[in-house]
C-alpha cells in the first residue's frame, strides 16, 4: 500500500469517527460505541481518538470515558459559520413554522451523502416525534429532508448516489433502490417528501428542498409528528406550507437577505 493510500485512509477513518461522536451529542459515547458507528476495529478507533484528544478536537470524560466533540472543533465551526451557517436566516422560517402547525420543525443540512439537522423547534402538539433532533444524520433518501434533497438532484447524480450507497442492508426493505426512487417519483410530483413511518413506527415527516445561489438543494424544511395528525389531506397542506417556506427561505439565501 502506497503512503498517499494509507494517508488517504487515515483522514477518511478520522472524519468517520469526528461524525460518530457529533451523532453522540451531548452524552457522549464509548470507545466501543464509537468503532462501532465509524466501522473500525476497537484498538484503531482508541488510537485515532487518543490522537484527536490531544489536538483538541475531542475530549474524554475522566470520570466516564466518555468522548465527546472538542473545543478546537468549536473554534473550528466557528470560522466555518460565516460561509456555512444558514440559522440566523432560517430561524424565523422554522419558529413560524413550528408555531403555525403545532408540530416539530426542522433545518437540515445536506453533506456529502447525508443530511444532518442544524436547528429545531418544538410543535406546541403534546404528542411528539422524536426521531429528529440536532446533529443527527440520516443517507440521503431515509429522513423526508434527505428524500426532499435527492429528488432534486440531477439523474446522474442520483444514479451515482445508488451505485455508491446501498441502503436496504442498514435501513430494511422499504429503503430498497426501487423503493426509495418509488418515493423519488411521488416527491417529484408533489415538490414534497413524505416518510411515512419508515424510521420509527408511527412517527412521519415532510420534507422540502432549500436552494443555494447556484439553484442547488442544499438544505432541507422539515416537519414531524404522530401518525394521526399526517392524514394524507393534512399532508397536502402541511407540504404546500413547507414549500411556500422553502421558497421564501431559498430567495433570501439566494440574495443574501437575513
Amino acid at each position: 500500500m502506497t503512503p498517499r493510500v494509507q494517508s488517504s485512509q487515515v483522514v477518511a477513518r478520522v472524519g468517520a469517527l469526528l461524525r460518530a461522536v457529533g451523532t453522540k451529542e451531548p452524552a457522549g459515547a464509548s470507545t466501543t460505541e464509537l468503532a462501532r458507528t465509524a466501522g473500525l476495529a476497537r484498538p484503531t478507533a482508541h488510537r485515532l481518538l487518543t490522537a484527536l484528544a490531544a489536538e483538541g478536537l475531542i475530549d474524554r470524560d475522566a470520570g466516564t470515558g466518555r468522548w465527546s466533540l472538542g473545543p478546537e472543533l468549536y473554534l473550528l465551526g466557528a470560522g466555518a459559520a460565516n460561509r456555512y451557517d444558514i440559522v440566523e436566516q432560517a430561524r424565523d422560517v422554522v419558529i413560524g413554522l413550528a408555531r403555525e402547525t403545532g408540530e416539530s420543525a426542522f433545518l437540515s443540512a445536506r453533506r456529502g451523502d447525508e443530511t444532518v439537522c442544524v436547528f429545531s423547534e418544538e410543535g406546541s402538539f403534546p404528542v411528539r416525534s422524536h426521531v429528529l433532533h440536532v446533529g443527527i444524520r440520516f443517507p440521503l433518501g431515509v429522513a423526508s429532508a434527505g428524500l426532499a434533497i435527492l429528488s432534486h438532484l440531477p439523474d446522474r447524480e442520483i444514479d451515482d448516489y445508488f451505485r455508491r450507497i446501498e441502503l436496504e442492508p442498514a435501513w430494511g426493505v422499504e429503503h430498497s433502490e426501487d423503493a426509495v426512487r418509488a418515493r423519488l417519483a411521488a416527491t417529484r410530483t408533489t415538490g414534497y417528501a413524505v416518510n411515512p413511518a419508515l424510521i420509527v413506527e408511527g412517527s412521519w415527516g415532510i420534507g422540502a428542498a432549500v436552494f443555494d445561489r447556484s439553484g442547488t438543494p442544499a438544505w432541507a424544511l422539515s416537519l414531524t409528528g404522530v401518525e394521526t395528525r399526517f392524514r394524507p389531506d393534512r399532508q397536502h397542506q402541511l407540504g404546500t406550507l413547507l414549500l411556500e417556506k422553502a421558497h421564501v427561505l431559498s430567495g433570501r439565501l439566494q440574495t443574501g437577505r437575513r
